[in-house]
């Protein structure tokens, strides 16, 4: 399993849908889990989380907002 491959996948995915992207702030192993059906050994996922901490910044992003972008978005769509 190539970890480095995961974090760019990712990270490419989460600059391009700040919705899962604020999911991933808040939960980031269920987000990799169930969005990106991610599933690794504890030590790997943590590996895997700090990567794609190391290259967005996760500070910027208000998580009690996610909620309400989310049903927003959701709305959008219909959905």
């Amino acid at each position: 399993m190539d970890i480095q491959k995961i974090i760019a996948d990712v990270v490419a995915k989460l600059k391009l849908d700040p919705a899962t992207l604020a999911k991933f702030a808040a939960d980031p192993v269920k987000t990799l889990e169930k969005t990106f059906n991610i599933d690794l050994p504890d030590e790997q996922i943590n590996q895997v989380i700090e990567g794609i901490k190391s290259q967005i910044d996760l500070s910027k992003i208000d998580i009690g907002d996610a909620a309400g972008l989310l049903g927003k978005l959701k709305g959008l769509f219909g959905k």
